[in-house]
């Protein structure tokens, strides 16, 4: 077996991140979350990948924090747990703002900070034997850093019913929540997710993926008045644009055009 902790590839133009600790069912160490960060920043700057796929080897997709790092928690001093809580928040920012398109692949458990991982990316897809919670409530803990985007998600009404239950749920109540974009059969979630990720590839441009994510994660913070501004000066970007010239050329002149 591989001993990297994180996985790299690319295939299609598809940058595939796997998770791989599966003996320890891929849970959130400080060490591995780092690798995780380090993965990402290769492909994000990789020339060859275009979209990024983050999945796992084992069992689980993530289980959240591994034992060792619970009970260090026990220990450690008020500035120490500053720092292991930036670690994981900068993990999920990272992902949040990606120029890049991210999709996980959720196969088995994502729970707790695995499920904020799971659920925060540009797209999720789900096997039919994924399942999903965020259990900080029944040990003791609160799921601080992942609420911050689980609020932008799905809304105060549905983030009380998951987070302060605590309950396991499975795809369907994930796909309802809007926590995922699909569920689909084990044996197809690969080919599904692959194909895609291949059809973001060829029929989206990567500057307008790029810009049109810059957008949606900094509108909602903005007055109407900021927010139309904003919009007003993204789209003259937009328009002059290497991609949008060749795309509205393409589109006049009647051509078959693949990004």
């Amino acid at each position: 077996m591989n001993d990297d902790l994180v996985l790299y590839e690319v295939i299609d133009r598809v940058g595939y991140i796997t998770l791989n600790r599966p003996e320890k069912r891929n849970a959130l160490s400080f060490e591995f979350v780092s690798e995780i960060k380090t993965k990402l920043k290769i492909a994000q700057s990789d020339n060859t990948c275009k979209v990024i796929v983050i999945k796992a080897n084992g069992e689980a997709f993530c289980s959240g924090a591994d034992l060792a790092s619970l009970q260090k928690l026990q220990s450690n001093s008020y500035e120490e747990n500053i720092a292991d809580s930036k670690h994981l928040a900068e993990l999920y920012q990272q992902i949040y703002l990606s120029s890049k398109v991210i999709i996980s692949r959720v196969e088995g458990a994502a729970y707790a900070g695995g499920c904020g991982l799971a659920t925060i990316c540009d797209f999720s897809f789900a096997t039919t034997m994924a399942k999903f919670a965020y259990t900080e409530v029944k040990i003791g803990f609160i799921p601080a850093v992942v609420m911050v985007f689980l609020l932008r998600q799905v809304g105060e009404k549905v983030a009380k019913q998951i987070l302060l239950t605590g309950d396991v749920f499975d795809a369907n109540r994930a796909l309802f929540y809007h926590l995922i974009s699909a569920v689909y059969d084990p044996i197809m979630i690969e080919e599904e997710v692959h194909n895609f990720a291949v059809r973001l590839c060829k029929q989206t441009s990567g500057q307008s993926l790029t810009m049109t994510k810059l957008m949606m994660a900094k509108v909602p913070d903005l007055t109407l008045n900021e927010a139309l501004d904003f919009a007003v000066k993204m789209n003259a970007q937009a328009r002059a644009s290497t991609d949008c010239k060749k795309g509205i050329a393409a589109f006049l002149n009647k051509e078959k055009f693949s990004w």
